[in-house]
């Protein structure tokens, strides 16, 4: 390419980003950004947290215990970190309206919502699963979810904008043993994406994050180690391409991408986080 083309192509490109109202200067800081993570208190919205307080935004972390949740608050505290710890069982509408009302108390705004509470509680299959264990795993992955996101998107769509991500799982794309648990994080990449469509207007960008199996102290995996050592060996060996659990931090790598300016065009997007262990295309 000539420099001449080469010069007509960046005027091109800055006329548009004039034209869209689009930052062209691309950075991880981000400071004076306010960010709610739930399911807070250890594994990935810990991580998460760590990694949104590191580029400059105060964090705010909901779990629901409070010991576990004030540890978390310090760890961020000690590497610099503005943190606001509230405890709320985010699986109930009054748990997630008054933590997203006690956020908006303490910070002013919210312009990043990370929805990570979530987990399997229950490993069975259709058949094998009552109406209590649908409903309890449905409460805590995917109600939480649209809860915390509907107060959230309120104060968006009055103010700018913003950045919701949801954390996901692999087993909401392809065939997974626990019934519940799949149909949650199905349901939840599904409405991630409607998301994503309808709050465009309103300059709020929705993805999904998809995690495959990820280690971390006082975690589903690291108990399932602890009781079978032998299984989960087998399971790294014949089903984890790289002979390893994935970590939280790389996860939390890719929520951050996502909740930075680098993903501004990024948006009804689910990106597996996973190793290859998916077999989903």
């Amino acid at each position: 390419m000539n420099q001449s083309v080469a010069t007509s192509d960046c005027l091109r490109s800055a006329s548009l980003a004039r034209r869209y109202n689009v930052a062209m200067a691309i950075t991880f800081d981000l400071s004076g950004k306010r960010a709610l993570v739930t399911g807070a208190s250890r594994g990935i919205g810990l991580a998460t947290a760590k990694r949104l307080s590191e580029a400059g935004a105060v964090v705010g972390i909901v779990a629901r215990g409070k010991e576990d949740l004030e540890s978390a608050a310090a760890t961020i505290r000690n590497i610099g970190g503005t943190v606001f710890p509230f405890a709320a069982d985010l699986a109930t509408h009054v748990g997630a309206k008054s933590a997203l009302e006690h956020f908006l108390d303490q910070t002013g705004g919210i312009d990043i919502l990370i929805n990570n509470t979530g987990g399997s509680l229950s490993t069975g299959g259709f058949a094998s699963c009552d109406e209590d264990d649908f409903d309890r795993v449905l409460d805590l992955n995917l109600q939480s979810a649209l809860d915390c996101s509907r107060h959230a998107v309120r104060w968006m769509k009055s103010n700018g904008g913003g950045c919701i991500v949801h954390v996901g799982s692999i087993s909401g794309r392809e065939l997974c043993t626990s019934s519940p648990y799949a149909a949650a994080k199905a349901a939840l990449h599904a409405v991630g994406k409607e998301m994503a469509v309808t709050l465009a207007p309103h300059k709020i960008r929705v993805n999904t994050v998809a995690p495959g199996s990820i280690m971390f102290p006082g975690g589903s995996w690291d108990k399932r180690l602890k009781a079978n050592p032998e299984k989960i060996e087998k399971m790294l060996k014949d089903d984890l391409p790289w002979g390893r659990f994935g970590l939280p931090e790389e996860v939390a790598d890719v929520v951050m991408f996502l909740a930075s300016d680098l993903a501004r065009w990024v948006t009804g997007a689910c990106i597996p986080v996973d190793g290859g262990q998916g077999r989903a295309i």
